[in-house]
């Protein structure tokens, strides 16, 4: 019984804590990862970060994103990821030639984001045997790094990983070492998306040994560009709950060494709330990154198309596609993550997806000069935001006594972190948004979230205003009607009101 006692105690993680995972520790952590899949032993860093260094910097995405930061300019880029190297290189040559995409995707398939490596094998072989992709991405660890890297060398612009997983250690490995410069994910966001049982501790775990190895590159002179990929329920996110947990994932980040961290908000499609949103959120995470001593840290801000359910409708879908990209231009966002009119029927074609790219990036010159900095409403729901968000980071920090990654999981059983219909069981999902009678995204439920009493005021005022104008109960289908309002015909959100033909 001893003995088998000591063989748990030494398997066992650390308790969690927000501290960098030291050299020695991170050195073993990296032997067993690496030894999982016959790939891991195609990693070499030494070799990666001469690669990185040769390329020019107009492909290094750290460097990218500080540029377009410094210039006001806001950058598009896609998702896309097929089954087969062949195909995937056919697919990152057509966004960016094609599509002028300014950042190259590649997103991995379901398979690699559950670490099923055997199951995408066989995907691969299917693949081939079809001719066209079997799997809704690319099977990167699979491939390894050493193949990854043909998609590094085909392209003009800098390329990011898009795994989609709250498990992303060997993912990482393989696409550092193969020339990819950023990679999209967080402890947080991503364990409270995608996952129904993985705890919020290992989801934060996971993601500190991407953060630390991105730490890593940088001590030896490569700046890689990590993200925060806000939420991708499917469902509306206010953006106080988002710009609280791109706080808390970027303090996470930045305790491993991170220093290039990219935030990510959903859009909302109110113009006013979104462009606010983008201020306040740049705005707050560098408050509190200064606050814990994180003085250096580079967090520019991307706008993601928007991430609930789609028109089935081509025209209505390439408005939100336009639309989205001038949300995000005139929110000041570093850069834009595009959808295509294929959104609600799956996986689009490179075609589609390059079409998606040059819509975007139009409604992007039409209206890159515009900002709301002067606008009563931009004002007022700013504060509002700041008002919303501060309470809950500073409770988490409070429940972890100054440690976030101890109070995020504190936070979270208690119901005071929250996110809204996530599958994940560590989390409550208990907070409820519902639209406005003007198209703002309102808290319907708080649920246990400490929001002040004067700013759920607010949001209740706004709600019950839509009930009446609707003519409709002040109840929680305001929030399901609201999660499906944007995929509905225009026949029925825009009618011709004058006839009852």
């Amino acid at each position: 019984m001893g003995k088998a006692l000591a063989r748990e105690a030494a398997t066992a993680p650390p308790p969690l804590s927000a501290a960098q995972i030291p050299a020695d520790a991170f050195a073993d952590m990296r032997k067993a990862n690496l030894a999982r899949w016959p790939t891991g032993a195609e990693v070499d860093i030494d070799d990666a970060v001469a690669f990185h260094k040769s390329l020019p910097q107009h492909k290094q995405l750290g460097w990218v994103m500080r540029r377009a930061a410094a210039e006001g300019r806001c950058l598009t880029q896609p998702r896309g990821g097929f089954g087969t190297l062949e195909l995937q290189l056919e697919l990152m040559r057509a966004l960016d030639r094609d599509g002028l995409a300014d950042i190259v995707p590649t997103t991995t398939d379901s398979y690699t984001r559950n670490e099923q490596w055997s199951r995408a094998a066989v995907g691969i072989e299917e693949s081939k045997k079809a001719g066209r992709s079997m799997l809704n991405g690319f099977p990167m660890v699979n491939y390894g790094p050493l193949q990854t890297r043909k998609l590094i060398e085909a392209i003009s612009k800098p390329a990011i990983v898009l795994s989609g997983t709250s498990m992303p250690r060997l993912t990482a490995e393989v696409g550092f070492a193969a020339g990819f410069s950023g990679y999209l994910g967080s402890g947080i966001a991503y364990t409270t998306s995608y996952t129904k049982d993985v705890s919020i501790a290992d989801g934060i775990r996971n993601y500190q040994y991407l953060d630390r190895l991105a730490a890593l590159y940088q001590e030896k002179g490569v700046e890689l560009h990590r993200r925060q990929p806000g939420f991708l329920t499917g469902t509306n996110v206010p953006p106080a709950i988002a710009i609280v947990t791109c706080i808390l994932d970027a303090l996470l980040a930045a305790g491993q060494g991170v220093r290039n961290y990219g935030l990510e908000l959903g859009q909302t499609l109110h113009l006013v709330q979104d462009a606010a949103a983008i201020k306040v959120c740049g705005e707050l995470t560098q408050e509190y990154l200064a606050a814990q001593g994180f003085r250096d840290a580079f967090t520019p801000v991307t706008s993601l198309h928007w991430m609930g359910a789609w028109p089935q409708d081509d025209a209505q879908s390439a408005a939100l596609v336009a639309y989205g990209g001038t949300l995000a231009a005139i929110g000041g966002a570093v850069s834009v993550t595009t959808k295509s009119t294929h959104e609600a029927f799956g996986i689009p074609t490179p075609q589609a997806n390059a079409e998606g790219l040059r819509t975007t990036r139009m409604g992007i010159y039409l209206a890159r000069h515009i900002r709301l900095d002067a606008l009563p409403a931009y004002e007022f729901e700013a504060e509002l935001i700041r008002r919303e968000v501060r309470p809950i980071v500073d409770k988490v920090l409070e429940m972890g006594d100054g440690d976030v990654a101890v109070g995020a999981v504190n936070a979270f059983e208690a119901g005071v972190l929250d996110i809204p219909w996530s599958p994940n069981r560590f989390c409550r999902s208990r907070v409820m948004p519902a639209r406005d009678a003007d198209g703002y995204l309102r808290i319907f439920d708080p649920g246990l979230m400490p929001f002040a009493k004067d700013v759920m005021a607010v949001h209740e005022e706004r709600l019950r205003k839509r009930a009446e104008r609707d003519g409709v109960a002040f109840d929680r289908d305001l929030a399901v009607t609201s999660v499906y309002e944007i995929s509905e015909p225009l026949a029925k959100l825009l009618p011709f009101p004058w006839t009852n033909g």
